[in-house]
């Protein structure tokens, strides 16, 4: 998953002047994540950040380590864990070792997380939320108040979703009724599919990116769109009359992204443990808001406000959440297999 890079590299480029890296920890990482704001904890105690090599998505850094790349640990989201934890290229965290693992949100973990203890092979750190951004100018709330306004053909090729099958499955999932997507039946896969083949006749496009989409909805192609809650404050800034509706009927989603313990990493397991308590420090939760990211600590995020929350796209909702966790290889295979052939037609 290519997910969350374009605000990141110009927060790294506004970010505090370079400094000596740790080379006692090697961390794998999208470019930007290596801002200071979100681990100074790890810098006050070992006086630098850690050593990083970026990719841009996670098949990259996937590719990488199977060709034998060591690293100590890899930020990868939650669509990626199930063929990692596959390939034998992980050891579990101790639990025992990370500060907040009892403060993390819920909605993140999921009981298939934190169900067994010894076999924490994830630990969330960042999310972000997904719903329907729309031009107020144009469309009126009432028309957003269903999921089904990707069907409607009043918006016919004004329409767009993210070309991410994560995120095009979980709005499917939530348009036709199921908001847990680990154990979704054969039925509720064909109806999220179906849904979906229906949207595809609406859309102007798949969106690939904030930038993309920003520019589609700034140019007045795009008027309603599935989007990374990063949209409204970015939209805002610039006076675009944007609105973010995160509680249609159906419901919205909520993806994230943490860390993984690498088997054999060649540093410090101690820094490891202290780079993933620091990225989960109530320091780190107003840098990584800023960056439009929440923290996976309840209390660290919650601890920002909620005026700042909600101005994120990040605040409390009182409808259906489907917590884009991890899955199965096969059935993440599927949900592949069909994306693929409904942005082809088929």
């Amino acid at each position: 998953m290519a997910r969350r890079t374009t605000a990141l590299v110009t927060l790294s480029c506004l970010a505090a002047p370079a400094m000596a890296e740790d080379g006692d920890l090697l961390i794998l990482d999208y470019s930007g994540f290596e801002n200071p704001a979100f681990h100074q904890p790890y810098i006050d105690q070992h006086g630098a950040s850690p050593t990083y090599s970026f990719f841009g998505d996670e098949e990259e850094a996937f590719q990488k380590l199977r060709s034998g790349f060591e690293a100590d640990i890899a930020h990868i989201c939650a669509g990626s864990v199930s063929k990692w934890e596959a390939s034998d290229l992980l050891e579990p965290w101790d639990t025992a070792r990370i500060d907040a693992f009892d403060d993390l949100d819920t909605d993140l973990t999921g009981s298939d997380v934190t169900a067994d203890l010894d076999q924490v092979t994830w630990v969330p750190t960042d999310f972000g939320t997904t719903g329907i951004a729309y031009n107020t100018d144009e469309v009126p709330a009432e028309a957003v108040a269903s999921l089904n306004v990707f069907l409607d053909p009043a918006y016919s090729q004004r329409v767009a979703i993210p070309d991410n099958v994560d995120d095009a499955f979980a709005l499917a999932y939530l348009a036709t009724g199921t908001t847990d997507w680990r154990d979704a039946s054969d039925a509720q896969f064909q109806a999220a599919a179906d849904w979906l083949r229906q949207a595809h006749e609406n859309l102007r496009t798949y969106w690939t990116g904030p930038a993309e989409l920003a520019q589609l909805m700034a140019t007045g192609d795009v008027l309603v769109a599935w989007a990374w809650n990063e949209t409204l404050p970015t939209m805002a800034a610039q006076d675009f009359p944007i609105g973010f509706q995160r509680e249609p009927a159906e419901g919205s989603s909520l993806w994230l992204c943490g860390y993984v313990n690498l088997k054999d990493g060649p540093g410090s397991a101690d820094k490891a443990y202290d780079y993933l308590n620091a990225m989960l420090s109530e320091a780190a939760a107003p840098g990584l808001l800023d960056a439009g990211f929440g923290s996976a600590n309840s209390i660290a995020l919650n601890a920002q406000g909620a005026e700042a929350l909600q101005a994120s796209g990040l605040g409390p909702v009182d409808v259906p959440l489907l917590a884009q966790l991890p899955i199965d290889a096969d059935q993440r295979a599927r949900h592949s297999e069909a994306f693929e052939k409904i942005k082809a037609g088929f």
